[in-house]
């Protein structure tokens, strides 16, 4: 299905409207950001029969959540193996569970008919920069016998044979992950949340909240609000009256590229229709609007122009894709995610009536839509399946000190793994050299022929003699000596 990226302004600008919170109003619930969480619990709470009002400080999807990727697909941003270290293996299946249905929540809304140009196709293609494929294969069975994932193990030939590069070698096929426009997923989720009954106000920044008492005050610049709960779900940017929940996360700044055309040879490239990431977080791609290129790649702890970037981006691609050239880049996008100490995401209650649901990291797609079912179910219908997340509490991040030892944590990975890949190619050079070096050895032997010749069935090799025995006066002396000694 073709796709067409927007800038974000031109897609905002011929949507609709902003509405402002001008006069005094009550809800059952009060959701702060106007994000793919924020929206998420708004359409869900709205769904389930509660009044939702949500309350945006700039415009809906404005930072991370209208400026991803789109790749929906289960999981965590800590690693699967870490989280069972960390919790269990019981309550992580129930974790990994849990992510599905925040991937399928996704699928249904894309599926919507007020979703146009959404662009929804499926398969994920997680390959490594390493020879891993014992690691591989446990994997494998650990995904497909205990976490009910479907997945496939492709060889290195496999990988290859759609993604003409040398820089990878085993992957993971996700069949049942997809991607979307993730740009316009944002946008159709509040006209779902609309639909189903919220009231979205943005240009409404919160000035203070009083939480305590059963009704919740929210004051904003020109009204109040009162609601029974209240979401935090604004990330990173919750601003002032909720500085120090803000501080549990580590910004992470991610930029991407799109492309000119780029004609058939990309094709003849890049034979994979879905999204490709390598399993070290760093690039991430695939094909957008037929014969264009949508690449991630560079982080940074701290807030700069995406079009900074652009020239980073178009050496990622020569690095890993030679054949295409210098490619041009038209548009470049990105926003700020919240990362947390632990790697998993902020969800729960954290008094009576305050909630909070932030910190996804790069897996915010799938885990965003799993925290609105969370606590939307767990205020109206008394699900507790939240506290699943319990174990991972709110942890400083470290504030500039932080920042810094993030982005040096960054440039390290990405050093770490550029050496890796490094050694790993050489090694494949190393053995494929050593394999017709042998075959070469091999024919000339064989042109020669002096290779070695298995004597003829009818003529069996005589045995050895045996040794002649000694002269007899060689074994007087020993005799003499032992009639002596006796």
């Amino acid at each position: 299905m073709s796709e067409t990226f927007t800038s974000v302004s031109q897609e905002e600008a011929g949507f609709r409207d902003r509405v402002r919170l001008s006069f005094d109003l009550d809800a059952d619930i009060c959701v702060i950001g106007a994000g793919l969480a924020g929206l998420s619990i708004a359409l869900e709470a709205a769904r389930l029969g509660a009044s939702v009002a949500v309350l945006e400080g700039r415009h809906v999807g404005w930072n991370a959540s209208g400026n991803q990727f789109g790749t929906v697909m289960p999981g965590f941003a800590l690693p699967l193996a870490d989280l069972i270290e960390r919790i269990g293996f019981e309550d992580a299946r129930e974790l990994w569970t849990l992510s599905k249905e925040g991937a399928e929540f996704v699928r249904a809304n894309a599926a919507e008919e007020n979703m146009p140009g959404i662009g929804l196709s499926d398969g994920v293609l997680e390959v490594s920069n390493v020879d891993a494929g014992d690691r591989l294969i446990s994997r494998l069975q650990m995904l497909n016998e205990d976490f009910d994932t479907e997945v496939a193990g492709w060889q290195a030939d496999r990988v290859r044979a759609v993604l003409k590069t040398d820089r990878y070698f085993h992957g993971v096929y996700y069949p049942r992950a997809f991607q979307v426009d993730g740009r316009k997923y944002v946008h159709g989720l509040a006209a779902l949340a609309r639909r189903a009954g919220a009231r979205i106000f943005e240009d409404t920044p919160v000035v203070s909240i009083d939480h305590s008492g059963i009704r919740k005050r929210i004051v904003t610049p020109s009204a109040r609000l009162r609601a029974t709960h209240i979401v935090l779900a604004g990330n990173i940017h919750l601003g002032a009256p909720l500085r120090r929940l803000s501080e549990t996360l580590l910004p992470v700044w991610r930029y991407a590229g799109i492309t000119a055309p780029l004609g058939e040879r990309l094709h003849e490239i890049i034979g994979f229709k879905g999204s490709v990431m390598d399993s070290d977080g760093v690039d991430h791609f695939r094909i957008v609007d037929g014969d264009r290129l949508m690449w991630e790649s560079p982080e940074t702890t701290w807030a700069a122009r995406p079009q900074r970037f652009a020239g980073l981006v178009k050496r990622r691609i020569r690095t890993i894709f030679p054949q295409l050239g210098d490619v041009g880049i038209t548009d470049m996008f990105g926003g700020a995610t919240g990362q947390t100490v632990h790697g998993m995401p902020q969800i729960g209650q954290l008094r009576k009536g305050l909630w909070v649901a932030s910190g996804f990291g790069r897996q915010g797609m799938n885990t965003s839509a799993m925290a609105g079912q969370l606590i939307a179910r767990s205020i109206l219908w008394g699900d507790e399946r939240w506290r699943l997340f319990s174990p991972f509490e709110l942890v400083w991040a470290g504030g500039a000190t932080g920042r810094v030892a993030g982005q040096l944590v960054g440039i390290w990975g990405r050093a770490s793994s550029a050496a890796a890949g490094s050694l790993a190619r050489y090694r494949e050079r190393a053995r494929a050299k050593d394999r017709e070096r042998e075959a070469r050895l091999a024919e000339a032997n064989r042109a020669a022929g002096t290779g070695p010749r298995r004597p003829p069935s009818d003529v069996r090799p005589r045995p050895a003699s045996p040794p002649e025995p000694r002269p007899a006066e060689s074994a007087e002396p020993a005799a003499r000596e032992r009639s002596v000694s006796q």
